[in-house]
Order: structure tokens, then sequence, then C-alpha cells
């Protein structure tokens, strides 16, 4: 068995859950997104056991492209977030209803098969073309089944399209001539480069170009509050929860290693980008009245930290920014359901709107109140492991990167408390606000569950992305 399976089956699941019908499309996507975590999970078993799960072929022979799927601990790392995620995304949204529910959910499957094959590719074309293939379902998504204003909604998921074709546009370019110079797209074959210095700087940039905009890094993230607010909840937890890793991911696989002088030459530049992104964010986010905007901004804020980390080019940062990944993704996912669970009773998303829910849901209160305290990371939360990580490493390149990103952790406290308390606390609303079902209680329990389990066991998830981390930065530290 190898990977490939993983991708058949998302595929196949999304042609399914189309040809399914509205009435049965959520339960087949679900069905086939818990299934993918299941192959996921058995595909991490046979590679800790040593075997080869990978799947190289010759795809087009002229260009020399090949069909190349290479799993190893932080590709595998990021493909278990997928499919974690997906299942729970799916889930999360049975109590909302999609008008032509068949197409809704076939492209949330399409789409993490494109993200699955993104993280997983290790031929530049192939990558290139998973990675474009991922924006096409969340372009659809936000469109279709967004909220609000029709025209105001199109002008944010047109400037969102725009800015990430231009951006992918430059590393294409990138790839064509680092095929020029290797006559292979191979990742291995790449990495084996000895380019010129001001070769390295235009493929260094032009790769930023396309990864700067996914994640997004200020001041290339205009399109992104607008589009996490205008795009339905499930599409907001796609791109926030997945979608922006894709960009932090290809940051450490792809960029560094191959244009290591560049990254070195320019570091003190691009961490304090990532802070940058920490401040902005942050101080935005104070002034955010929709929930959905400032859970964006605050998002803004944690992937600038997570970016400042990659850059620093140490194990800490590379590992802190792996871990900080993983647990951004959960804790937004879970916070994006909490807004939306909010707007199911009151359909509302304005913080003035609302108050005194703790009174009437106390399961709920507690559940969010876990979730803003992993947020802004707390101790015994697996988002404490990784900022904690992150920040050690930047006061190993220079003290004042490690205060000044730390402030992070003070301003989304301020933030994110002063907004649980204008929601939950205070005067009680007058429309009853029940409390958390069912199927709304698992998605919180197991976000949760994850969150603190790993938080005070993050061994295994430490030595499944350690080697691979030690083995790119091997690359990167090349004489």
């Amino acid at each position: 068995m190898n990977v490939t399976l993983l991708l058949l089956l998302l595929l196949a699941g999304s042609i399914v859950t189309f040809l399914s019908g509205d009435k049965l499309a959520s339960k087949i996507a679900l069905l086939f997104s818990v299934s993918a975590f299941a192959v996921s999970l058995y595909l991490l078993m046979l590679f800790n056991q040593g075997e080869n799960i990978s799947y190289v072929s010759s795809w087009i022979p002229k260009p020399n492209v090949s069909f190349a799927l290479t799993a190893d601990g932080f590709s595998l790392a990021m493909v278990l977030l997928t499919t974690a995620l997906t299942p729970l995304i799916v889930f999360s949204s049975f109590g909302t209803s999609f008008a032509n529910s068949k197409n809704f959910y076939a492209l949330v499957l399409f789409m993490s098969f494109a993200m699955i094959g993104t993280f997983l590719a290790t031929d530049g074309l192939l990558y290139y073309i998973f990675w474009e293939l991922s924006l096409i379902p969340i372009y659809f998504i936000a469109l279709i089944w967004g909220n609000g204003d029709a025209n105001k909604r199109k002008k944010a998921v047109l400037k969102f399209f725009i800015y990430t074709l231009a951006g992918s546009l430059f590393m294409l370019v990138a790839f064509a001539y680092l095929y020029s110079k290797a006559g292979s797209f191979m990742l291995n074959d790449l990495y084996q480069l000895r380019l010129t210095d001001t070769e390295q700087f235009w493929i260094f940039f032009a790769f930023f170009g396309a990864y700067a905009v996914k994640i997004p890094l200020i001041p290339f993230h205009t399109w992104q509050a607008k589009v996490y607010q205008k795009a339905p909840t499930v599409g907001t937890m796609l791109l926030s929860g997945i979608m922006l890793k894709m960009g932090l991911y290809s940051i450490i696989r792809w960029q560094l290693p191959i244009a290591p002088d560049a990254a070195k030459e320019y570091m003190p530049l691009l961490i304090g980008l990532g802070i940058a992104g920490v401040l902005y964010g942050s101080i935005v986010a104070l002034r955010q009245k929709d929930l959905k905007k400032l859970l964006a901004y605050s998002s803004l804020a944690h992937v600038g930290l997570i970016a400042a980390g990659c850059y620093t080019l140490t194990a800490d940062g590379l590992n802190g920014a792996v871990y900080q990944m993983i647990a951004h993704g959960f804790v937004i996912v879970g916070l994006f359901f909490a807004v939306e669970v909010i707007y199911r009773r009151y359909e509302t998303r304005k913080v003035s709107a609302l108050g005194g829910i703790r009174a009437q849901a106390s399961k709920f209160s507690s559940m969010l109140m876990i979730l803003v305290l992993a947020s802004v990371a707390l101790p015994g939360t697996y988002n404490f492991v990784g900022e904690f990580t992150v920040l050690y490493s930047l006061s190993q390149i220079n003290i004042w990167f490690a205060i000044i990103g730390g402030t992070t952790i003070i301003l989304s406290a301020y933030y994110m408390l002063k907004m649980y308390q204008n929601v939950m606390l205070g005067e009680t609303n007058t429309k009853i606000f029940a409390d958390v079902s069912l199927n709304e209680t698992i998605v919180f329990v197991t976000i949760i569950g994850f969150l603190l389990f790993f938080g005070f066991y993050p061994k295994p998830i430490n030595e499944l992305v350690n080697p691979a981390i030690e083995n790119i930065l091997a690359v990167i530290n090349r004489s």
C-alpha cells in the first residue's frame, strides 16, 4: 500500500458524493473523509514500521515530469492534519443546510484531495498542479455558498483568486528556470543545484510571492479578512485550518532548501515581516466587531509568528513552526465552529448583539473557554508547545525578536478574553440560546481532546516530524 490510495479514495469520494444526490451528500462525504483518515493512520503505521509508502513513476517523458508522491514525517504530519480536520469540518456542517449540497460536499472532498497532493508531491510540476487545483474548489465554495451582499462577496473572492493565482505564476516561472538548470522537476535534483547568489535571490522571492499570499503575510494579506468573513464557515475552516498551511509547509520543503543562501542573507527582513504580522494582526483584531473578522486577524497574527519561526533556519524554529501549524489548525477550526454555533442560534456575528450566553449554555461556554485559552497558548495545550518552541528559536537569533514576537501571547489574551467576556458574560440576550447538541459536542470534544492530549504528551508528533526536519536542515546547511 502507498499514498496513492489516499488520493484515489478522496477523488472517488468527491465523484460519488456528487452523484449521490443532495439528501445523501453530507453522509457520503463524511464516510469518505473518515475512511481517508483511517487510511492515513494505517499509512502512518506502515511508515513507522519502515515500509516504503511513497510512489514514484514516470509521467510525461518530455519535459521530464514524474508522478512523485513522497512521504516522510513532515509530509505525513500535514496529511494527518488534513485528513483529521476534513471529517470534523464536514460533520460540523450537519447543522447547516446548503443548496445543491452534493456540489458543495464534492468540492470539499476535492479540495482535501488537492491539498494532500500538495503536501506529498515531490515533482515540482506535479506540486504546482495540486497547488493550483486546491484553489478551484474554495473559489466556488466561497462564491456560491458564501454570505452577505452578493456583489461584495464576489469582489472579495475574485480578489483572493487573482492574488493567489498571480503569486503562483511567479512560482511556475521559478520552476521553469530550475528545470532548465537541473533537467528535472524532482525535489532531490533541485536540492543538488548550486545556484549563484543572483539566481537564488530571484528563485527565493519568486517562491515567496506565492507563499506570502497563501499564508498570508503582510502586506499580501489584504484579501484574507473579507474572504474569511464572506465564505461559509466550512470554507473559512478549510482556508484557515488547512490551506494556509500549504504556504508554511512549502517554505520549509521547497523555498529554504533550494535557495538557502538567500534565506540566510534576508533572514532579519523575513523574520521582521512575520513579527510585523503578529503586531498588526493583534492590534487590528482588538478593533473588530464581527467575530469572524476578529478570528481572521487573530489567525494572521499567529501565522506571522509561525513564518518567523520558519525563517530562523534553526531546528527549534522549524520544528516549532510545524508543531504550531498543527495546533493552530485544530484551534482555529474549533473557534470558527463556535462562531457558527452562535450564528445558528442568533443569526448574527456582531459582538455588540451578543451577551449572557454562559447563563443559558454552560457546556458551550466551558468548551469555548478552553479553545480561547488554547489560542492564547496556555501551558498544557499543544499551542503552548509550538509557540514556546518558536519563541525560543527567535531568542537564539535575537532576543528582541522573541520579546516582540511574544507580544502575540499578551495581545491575543487581551482580545480573546475581551471577546469571551462580551459574548458569553454580561446581560442575557432575550432570545433563548440552546446548549450544544450531541453533534456539536462531538466536534468540540474531539478538538479539545487533541489539544490537551498532545499539550501534555507531544512526543509522538515530535518523533514523527523531527527526523524529516533534520534532513531538510542538512540540505540548507550544506557547504
